[in-house]
């Protein structure tokens, strides 16, 4: 799996003090409330976890199922939600995470369907975020680090469903692909 990586991006160690920061960011900007963290599958997994262990505050956990890349290297553009029940989200605070910030459609149509089951407040943390241009105007309120318009794989990032356990973000090499 390793020999698959042409470049490592960003190396576990650093990954593990971005979200010391993170964590400190996001305690802050709830402090005295209780969240709803909502985490998307399967990306977000490995980035939740490892975050939210740092944030000393009560909350709940949700997942919710979608999909974008369908398998392919670039988001297709149609964002697809697989879970069939929302999150109970009505009336409060919540943390939407989420493994990357690319064209902006999957994070902007999850909070619209949050904001329709009547979330209060949603502030969103991605892992990473691309520096593309981007057809929806979004930024995330929190966000580890800023990549450039590169595929990236690992730390919960896939190709077809493979590389999520990789304990760093890299470059998946042309004949991995």
């Amino acid at each position: 799996m390793h020999d698959d990586i042409e470049k490592v991006l960003i190396d576990e160690e650093v990954i593990q003090k971005r979200l010391d920061l993170l964590a400190e960011k996001v305690t802050e900007e709830f402090r005295g409330e209780s969240i709803v963290v909502v985490a998307l599958l399967k990306g977000a997994i490995l980035f939740m976890a490892d975050l939210l262990r740092r944030v000393p505050l009560a909350m709940e956990i949700e997942c919710l199922n979608v999909a974008s890349y369908h398998g392919g290297t670039e988001s297709s553009g149609e964002v697809s939600f697989l879970d069939r029940k929302l999150p109970d989200v009505s009336g409060k605070s919540v943390l939407l995470l989420d493994d990357i910030l690319d064209t902006g459609r999957t994070l902007d149509a999850v909070m619209r369907k949050l904001k329709d089951q009547g979330a209060e407040e949603i502030k969103t943390c991605v892992l990473l975020t691309k520096d593309i241009e981007r057809d929806i105007t979004l930024e995330a309120d929190f966000s580890g680090f800023t990549i450039g318009d590169e595929f990236v794989v690992g730390y919960g990032l896939d190709y077809q469903g493979k590389y999520r356990n990789l304990p760093y973000v890299g470059i998946l090499k042309n004949s991995a692909i």
